[in-house]
């Protein structure tokens, strides 16, 4: 496969459903984009692009679910061409603030990943615009239901799956891995005979928590709003979207990679505090002085995939 030009991330998206039907998304947040804008602050930036390494087969656009009757969700399937034995899968959740943002984003880094021998997966989910909290979150479950569901296919060890996410994608892993254990995100499809578990969370700069008084800028900020409504009295939904309430003894191994920007932290200590208490692995690396978005280019991209793969073979020793 060639690397996708980045002109391409600058192109409006439409997702064909089921029945013919289209549901436009916002993909305004990019790689291309992303450079643009950071490489004001840090002209020395370079982007990191799609490119297939040898020896790494894809499967592009599989359905993996039909939701709302009509609508296909997709992704895409990155992993070693000559399996033999089984190996780990990652799910990896692109951000964007829940509003913005593709799988394409992270082709890069699962294109990478499964070059070190695993089996990287990049699922759309739903966007706010198309259905608000927690229809993103329900959208993951299944992905990673699927995953399960077709190991054999794709030579996935089915004990050992993790959820790797960037921003808004990092917030939902942590969701998908403190919820585990939980029934909040049932959606009652077929998939469900197959575990929705993850064995590890990587949080590439996402928050823990909407409550926490770290969150504060989230509470009248345009992207959380438009996925959670209003924040006001109670804020049941933004509780209920907040991985830290349901950090416990039965959360998986996190791994904390981060920007200078206090914001994306929010719950981040709390959390690895309660990890501590159980005696649970973690990691937290933090690039001083960096922007958020690191991970889409140089000279951050490398050390994030460096901390990533040591975290994974730390987790899932081979």
């Amino acid at each position: 496969m060639k690397a996708i030009l980045p002109l391409l991330f600058l192109l409006p998206s439409l997702t064909a459903g089921a029945q013919g039907g289209y549901h436009p998304r916002d993909t305004s947040y990019s790689i291309h984009s992303s450079y643009l804008k950071i490489r004001k602050d840090h002209p020395n930036v370079v982007p990191v692009y799609p490119h297939l390494p040898a020896g790494v087969v894809a499967d592009t656009n599989v359905v993996y679910a039909t939701v709302d009757s009509a609508r296909d969700l997709h992704l895409d399937i990155w992993r070693p061409g000559n399996p033999v034995r089984l190996r780990p899968a990652v799910i990896m959740i692109h951000g964007g603030g829940w509003t913005t943002g593709s799988k394409e984003n992270l082709i890069p880094m699962a294109q990478q990943l499964a070059a070190r021998g695993y089996v990287t997966i990049t699922p759309e989910y739903r966007l706010s615009a198309e259905a608000p909290y927690p229809a993103g979150v329900c959208d993951l479950k299944l992905a990673v239901r699927w995953a399960r569901a077709n190991a054999a296919v794709y030579g996935i060890d089915t004990s050992r799956i993790a959820a790797f996410g960037a921003s808004a994608g990092a917030h939902l892993a942590s969701l998908l891995g403190t919820t585990n254990d939980l029934d909040l995100y049932d959606s009652g499809h077929p998939l469900e005979q197959h575990s929705a578990a993850v064995q590890a969370v990587l949080n590439i700069d996402g928050i823990a928590s909407f409550v926490h008084p770290e969150a504060e800028p989230e509470w009248t900020g345009r992207s959380a709003t438009a996925w959670l409504g209003t924040y006001g009295e109670g804020n049941d939904r933004w509780r209920a979207a907040s991985p830290l309430e349901y950090a416990g003894a039965a959360t998986p191994p996190f791994l904390f990679v981060n920007s200078s920007y206090p914001r994306f932290h929010a719950g981040r200590d709390d959390l690895l505090a309660i990890l501590d208490r159980y005696g649970i692995y973690h990691e937290e690396h933090t690039f001083a002085g960096s922007p958020h978005a690191f991970w889409l280019l140089e000279p951050w991209f490398t050390p994030t995939l460096a901390y990533t793969v040591k975290f994974l073979e730390e987790v899932f020793p081979k």
